[in-house]
Formats: C-alpha cells, structure tokens, sequence
C-alpha cells in the first residue's frame, strides 16, 4: 500500500474517533446538564383531612379503605341520636320561652287598656319584661338552629371526589371535634411534581408538553407544565430572636444545583395505569420541535 494512503487513512479514522467522541461528550454534556429532564418525579395529590365539626361515638362507618368515593357520599356518622335529643329539647326550650313571651305581651296590652289605673312604675316594668321575653326567644331560637346544624353535621360527607386510604375508623370510636378521621386524596388534584435543576429552568416554560414514565412502567403519559413553583427553603439561613437574618458564615466552593418544583398536569393515562400517590417518575420537558409535530 501507497506510504502517504496509508497515512492519510490512519489520520482519517482518528479524526472520525476524535470527532465522535466529541459528539458523545456534547450529547452527554447537553443530556445531563441543560435537557430539562429529571428522574426525581412524583405522583402528587391534595390531601383533604376529614373531620367531624361535632364530637362525640362513631355510630356507623360508611366506608372502607381504598374505597372511591365521589363529593357528597356518605363517610361516617357521629352520635346521631344524642344531637337529635338536644335538637328536641331546644325545640321544647323554645315552646317555654314563647308561651312566657306571649303572657308578658297580654299584660303590656292590658296596662295600656287600663290606662291610668296602672301606675307608670308598673307599665314599663312590664314593657321591659315583653322586651326581656322577646330576646330570650330569639336567643332560643339561635340555640335552635345550632341544635338543627349539629344534627346535620354528625354525618359527615365527602366534600371532594376522592379515595378513602388508610382508614382507621371503626364505630365505638370516640371523635372530637375538628379532629381528623380519616384522609381522602382528591382525585381530580392527581398530577406529577418533577424536581429539576436550576440550571434547567431557562428551558422550561407553562405549557411545554411533557413525557411522564413511571418507574416499573413501560407506558409513557403525556402531560404539560402547569406552573413552577415561586419558592423553596433557603438553608443558608434563619431568623433569630430580634428577627434579624442568621447568615451561614461558611460558603462550599463546589455548589450543586438547587432542585425547584415544576407542577405537570398529566393529559393522557395510559388504560390500566395505577397513578397511585407517592410513586416515582422520570419527567422530560419535550423540544420545541417536537411538541409542534
């Protein structure tokens, strides 16, 4: 073989290997520190902590665990039979103070019948006593609609479409109020929270198209970038007691990137996909060019 082909040839496959491995290095560089894709996705969802506005026995319970509910559906019931007692005796209380409101109403009608006969003393010590009757009424009758609302509440509803999970309810328990029974995660709040590099946000954008892969799952969901998020922790310092600003005195020269929270609305659920709450996801940010095809 020709001396200079043969040089030229050894110069030409290690330029092509030169070359390529630039190419690798660039592909891996733009991979890893500018794509906006990330393996630390979540499956999220609103939490709604249920609680009883009355307290008191679980009478009966309505559900059971990873049960679907939809907003409106029954979940337990509190005392229902003692609330319905104090409903009656508001009704009886307001019976009482009614038939004295109306006694004190004829003796003022009768004073002003009378007329002078009655001393003025008298006549507006009844007047007052009309006066006195009507509030204690009213003030019954307030004590009747709260009564009625107890009622009411001691069956407690769904206020969200939802999944009944980690239920620990059984009836026999005692409730308080405002304590949390149970958890139902709102169904129409799923969606997958994707923590990305900061040095990634200049290619990220609300309404960018987004590819979701669950981890254990070959099927891709399709999705966009609801929002980013408008702040996390700042670790590097602290408020002290005279409020003002405790600053970390030492700086590490080798600063990794922060991770801030893109919310992604997911579009497409793949049939028999589990979006359970809690489980992994890998999330790319598709290409513009990508998501105009």
């Amino acid at each position: 073989m020709n001396p200079v082909l043969s040089s030229l040839s050894r110069w030409l496959v290690t330029a092509i290997i030169v070359v390529g491995a630039i190419l690798v290095a660039l592909s891996l560089w733009r991979r890893y520190e500018t794509d906006p894709w990330t393996r630390d996705g979540h499956v999220r969802a609103d939490v709604v902590r249920v609680a009883s506005d009355v307290g008191g026995l679980v009478t009966s319970v309505a559900v059971h665990d990873n049960q679907v509910v939809r907003k409106g559906d029954l979940l337990f019931v509190i005392d229902a039979p003692r609330y319905a007692d104090a409903l009656g005796q508001a009704d009886a209380n307001i019976a009482s103070v009614r038939a004295k409101y109306v006694q004190a109403q004829k003796v003022a009608r009768r004073d002003l019948a009378l007329g002078d006969l009655v001393a003025t003393e008298t006549h507006e010590e009844n007047v007052a006593q009309v006066e006195t009757a009507k509030a204690a009424l009213d003030a019954a009758t307030a004590a009747r609609q709260t009564a009625e609302l107890n009622v009411y509440r001691t069956a407690v509803r769904a206020s969200v479409n939802g999944i009944v999970t980690n239920l620990d309810l059984h009836p026999g328990d005692f409730v308080g109020a405002g304590a949390q029974a149970l958890a139902l995660i709102d169904r129409d709040s799923i969606r997958v929270e994707g923590y990305f590099e900061e040095t990634k946000l200049g290619h990220i954008h609300v309404g960018d198209k987004a590819r979701i892969q669950l981890m254990g799952d070959d099927r891709d969901l399709a999705g966009h970038v609801e929002s980013i998020t408008a702040g996390i922790a700042d670790d590097q310092s602290n408020n002290t007691a005279n409020q003002l600003r405790a600053v970390d005195p030492t700086f590490s020269w080798v600063r990794l990137a922060q991770r801030i929270p893109v919310r992604i609305q997911v579009d497409r659920i793949p049939a028999g996909t589990q979006l359970i709450v809690g489980r992994t996801a890998t999330v790319t940010i598709l290409p513009e060019k990508t998501q105009q095809r």
